[in-house]
């Protein structure tokens, strides 16, 4: 029995948890029971089940569970505000009271100037604060995500002092993995693994065990960034300071993970030529302000592209056999510059790139370009030239056209490399996102690129050098 087949076999001998959930969601049973079992499942698979529910069962679930339960529950979902928003205000407000403050503040940010001062004074004061001091922060600043929830000692603490404090605070804080160390003043001074406090003796000094190298980010910091330099750390939470290095919050791992998900997905749609991601929930004129910039500077192009091809009107009145095969030209030219465009943009992720090593890479993708070209266009010229004879052209005409279109796809291919590398280089010196340097846009430049490639080609050793060829 192979692997997947074995796995398949496993998955569906597993118990389907949301199913069940959603089951006793519908069912007849006595509020008290259904409390009671759903006390008996993890809240991920509650989550999982409110997709499986219409509006009105959903209603039936609320009611089941408490502010911190439904609180637990929503933290699983990848869109909590679908399901507070069936909530009425007052349960939305202790939903939020037990949510983390960042996704109160997330949640906050959606609802109008009304709704939002309705809410805030309904929430619980601790959380209320919480949530408003995110909030003062914008969207793309690290500030909006953090967490309180952390723990502190002082620095001149000793370990035992230092232990007492972490008892003390792991009654309202869980994220106790590493334990941050501040000044008098509220500075950040660095940070201390657990485990070091743990076996660290009795009489051991605090600096002893202290990281003082610790990576740390600033709330007002923009994420697209600072998340480059985390990636290249592993710690359970990096602490967030305010402007004065003092402490006021932290990022765990979790939303350091979902930070780097989130920039990945900005940085796909980018490629697609958008604005920044969508989802299926998104308002249409939103979809449409996202796209149509985009699309408006690549229409401006193709026009160009196609006054281009109008400049050569001659050699397509004069040898229309090369027009069936300029779409090849312009996919391969466009395909060639999308790779270059993937290589370079990941590349360019090293925030410490010479300017020896971008030299290195453009010359490395145009020889790859080369390479791939030359193998190419001798590869097209035997196949377009054999195909050329099969329709009844003379060997002269069939191979003189498949000759003019291998060495262009040649020449395009290497150009387009070029281009593809050299454009997001330029974008980043003018400190824009490379990742701007679109698909749509590398590979309209590059159809402009390969057009007068190929029918410049064309001009010169069909009708200049092979007068012959005419008509």
């Amino acid at each position: 029995m192979n692997a997947k087949k074995r796995n398949l076999e496993m998955n569906a001998l597993r118990p389907d948890y949301a199913a069940q959930v959603a089951q006793i969601a519908a069912s007849n049973l006595a509020p008290q029971n259904i409390r009671r079992q759903l006390r008996e499942f993890h809240e991920n698979d509650i989550a999982l089940a409110l997709n499986l529910l219409d509006e009105q069962q959903r209603q039936k679930l609320y009611t089941m569970m408490d502010g911190k339960h439904l609180a637990d529950v929503l933290s699983y979902c990848e869109a909590p505000e679908t399901y507070l928003d069936e909530l009425s205000i007052s349960r939305q407000a202790a939903v939020l009271s037990e949510m983390e403050p960042a996704d109160g503040a997330r949640y906050l940010r959606r609802q109008d100037k009304r709704g939002r001062t309705n809410l805030l004074e309904l929430i619980e004061e601790g959380s209320r604060r919480e949530i408003l001091m995110l909030s003062a922060f914008d969207e793309d600043q690290f500030g909006s995500k953090m967490t309180t929830n952390y723990v502190w000692v002082k620095t001149g603490t000793g370990v035992k002092q230092a232990m007492s404090q972490l008892v003390a605070q792991a009654a309202e804080h869980d994220n106790i993995s590493t334990i941050y160390v501040v000044e008098e003043n509220g500075a950040f001074a660095g940070a201390i693994d657990l485990k070091d406090l743990i076996i660290a003796r009795e009489g051991t000094a605090l600096e002893a065990i202290t990281m003082a190298s610790y990576p740390y980010v600033y709330a007002d910091e923009e994420i697209a960034g600072g998340i480059e330099r985390l990636k290249d750390y592993s710690e359970d939470s990096i602490p967030v300071l305010d402007s004065a290095g003092k402490l006021v919050g932290a990022l765990t791992a979790q939303e350091m993970t979902q930070l780097v998900d989130e920039q990945l997905g900005d940085d796909y749609a980018k490629l697609g030529g958008l604005a920044a991601e969508e989802d299926l929930t998104e308002p249409l004129k939103k979809s449409i302000a996202k796209r149509l910039p985009w699309l408006t500077i690549l229409l401006g192009l193709g026009l160009l592209v196609s006054g281009v091809v109008g400049l050569f009107e001659q050699v397509v009145a004069s040898l229309t056999l090369v027009v069936c095969f300029q779409s090849l030209i312009l996919d391969m030219a466009g395909n060639v510059g999308t790779q270059s465009l993937a290589i370079t943009i990941r590349v360019l992720m090293d925030e410490q790139l010479t300017r020896k090593q971008k030299l290195f890479l453009v010359a490395k993708e145009a020889r790859v370009g080369l390479c791939n070209g030359l193998i190419l266009g001798l590869l097209s010229l035997g196949l377009i030239g054999l195909y050329l004879l099969a329709k009844g052209e003379n060997a002269v005409v069939a191979f003189s056209v498949s000759a003019c279109t291998g060495v262009a796809l040649a020449v395009s291919m290497v150009l387009s490399s070029i281009s593809g590398t050299v454009i997001p280089l330029i974008f980043r010196k003018f400190r824009i996102d490379p990742a701007v340097a679109s698909g749509p846009l590398i590979t309209t430049v590059n159809d402009l690129v390969a057009v007068v490639t190929y029918y410049g080609l064309a001009w010169i050793l069909l009708l200049r050098l092979l007068p012959g060829l005419r008509g």
